[in-house]
């Protein structure tokens, strides 16, 4: 079923799911995993990672990760391990929108919710003189003082994580100011970084290619077309693998988001539930591949 043309804007398929909130989240998973993949989940010897991705929101429950999908607190757990010197420098943190401080932030900035994943609430801010306030106000506008049931993937991480909101640097390319950086987004499993998906000009025509961690191109596609020319090894690949390594150290499974901008790392996030578990890859047999690293053993009863 191709849900996305019943409901074919974001917020008609929020609307939806907000309105069945009601349903345990075991249940709507499996509804939603019918939906999206046409075949039935299984829990209980999961193999896919879409499957172990599922599982895991289920029922691992590990309180660290409430600390680092809070992308204000993830910046503390990244101090915890050594790595402060890879944080985006921070201009200011807000509980309310209605805090921001417009004259004291400088002309580019990037300025986001602190409690979202998925990229929804994020406002790049090239040019604070042409800025329509009023519209980020509307997109960064929320209400309460945390977050409550997560009605998109019943992602467990988000549920009741304190609301707020960063401005941080805008990270720019200094040889072409003008282009967008792209990001590295690491798959870690128990510490161990084995694969690499690129995003190249994610707010305009995104696309996405997968690596291994000697960078070779893999023949995988996952919601995105490939980028059709070559994405040149990052310079300081083994220092991002070093660096994935020491942030994924605590889980079975995330995702360590970097980018690497004028000979410097940076952190991005940690993300544990990509794209909700929803993904499809292409071809198929790659959903098995990533499963394979995922490793929930010790964590089922």
């Amino acid at each position: 079923m191709n849900y996305k043309k019943l409901f074919r804007t974001r917020e008609a398929r929020m609307k939806v799911l907000n309105f069945l909130r009601f349903i345990p989240d075991k249940y709507m998973i499996q509804l939603q995993y019918r939906i999206k993949f046409g075949r039935k989940l299984n829990l209980k010897d999961p193999k896919r990672f879409t499957e172990k991705l599922q599982w895991y929101k289920l029922y691992y429950r590990n309180p660290i990760m409430k600390q680092c999908v809070n992308k204000y607190a993830v910046r503390d757990y990244v101090k915890s391990k050594g790595l402060q010197d890879i944080l985006v420098p921070l201009y200011a943190h807000y509980n309310r929108v209605e805090d921001i401080d417009w004259e004291n932030l400088p002309d580019r900035f990037v300025i986001k919710t602190q409690h979202d994943g998925g990229g929804w609430n994020v406002v790049i801010v090239q040019d604070k003189k042409n800025l329509n306030k009023e519209e980020v106000i509307q997109k960064l506008s929320f209400s309460g003082t945390k977050s409550e049931k997560n009605a998109v993937g019943r992602e467990w991480a988000y549920y009741e994580i304190p609301k707020g909101i960063i401005a941080e640097e805008l990270l720019t390319n200094h040889e072409n100011p003008g282009a967008p950086i792209n990001d590295y987004k690491i798959y870690c499993f128990s510490g161990v970084p084995k694969y690499i998906h690129v995003d190249v000009d994610r707010f305009i025509g995104h696309k996405r290619n997968f690596f291994d961690v000697q960078w070779n191109q893999l023949d995988l596609q996952s919601e995105y077309p490939n980028y059709p020319g070559k994405i040149a090894k990052p310079d300081q690949l083994e220092k991002m693998l070093k660096i994935a390594g020491i942030l994924s150290e605590d889980f079975p499974f995330v995702r360590v988001d970097l980018y690497n901008v004028n000979g410097k790392v940076y952190f991005g996030e940690l993300t544990f539930y990509p794209s909700a578990g929803y993904a499809d890859h292409h071809p198929d047999e790659w959903d098995y591949e990533f499963g394979k690293d995922f490793e929930l053993k010790p964590f089922q009863s």
